[in-house]
């Protein structure tokens, strides 16, 4: 693994995880930014095999993966941008949103990061890879649980409400 890569795009990780979130006292931006490191560790790992036997089994697993992730996680952003009201950054709505994927389920951009770490997981599915893999699905869990803590606190009721008409990242499993 190039270790430039490594610390420069955690670097950017960082910074993200610091100007979208933490510094505005959204402090669901911590274990995001493991889930974000595992999933670019991962990409790091296996992007020597990106197209390597592209019928095999699991690579045809992880293109399903990676491309409800990218559905997901772009249609997340433009319902958050479009109906959530934000400020100038996109994660603080005004509105809370409950149309389209929001609908069915709490959290459609954690499930996309969900989706593409698993996804790039299955690319070269190894002991490491498995163990980054459940790096991202509990630093998954613990975002959504902090921010739903946050948006009680924000929308109240409301959100408290929506709770119980939603599941968190699967629509109607889980």
């Amino acid at each position: 693994m190039n270790l430039i890569a490594l610390l420069a795009g955690t670097l950017i990780i960082v910074l993200f995880s610091w100007f979208y979130s933490i510094r505005h006292g959204r402090y669901h931006g911590i274990p995001r930014f493991f889930s974000f490191e595992s999933i670019f560790i991962l990409v790091l790992l296996n992007y020597k095999v990106w197209f390597r036997d592209p019928l095999a089994p699991l690579q045809i697993i992880s293109w399903i993966l990676l491309i409800m992730s990218a559905y997901t996680g772009i249609a997340g952003i433009v319902l958050l941008k479009k109906v959530g009201k934000p400020g100038k950054n996109f994660e603080n709505t005004s509105v809370l949103v409950k149309s389209g994927l929001y609908r069915f389920i709490r959290h459609p951009l954690y499930c996309s990061l969900l989706l593409l770490g698993t996804g790039v997981m299955f690319k070269n599915a190894g002991t490491a890879q498995l163990l980054l893999g459940i790096i991202n699905l509990a630093a998954i869990f613990f975002t959504a649980r902090l921010e739903e803590k946050e948006m009680v606190a924000k929308f109240g009721d409301a959100y408290t409400d929506y709770m119980k008409e939603t599941k968190m990242f699967v629509p109607f499993v889980v």
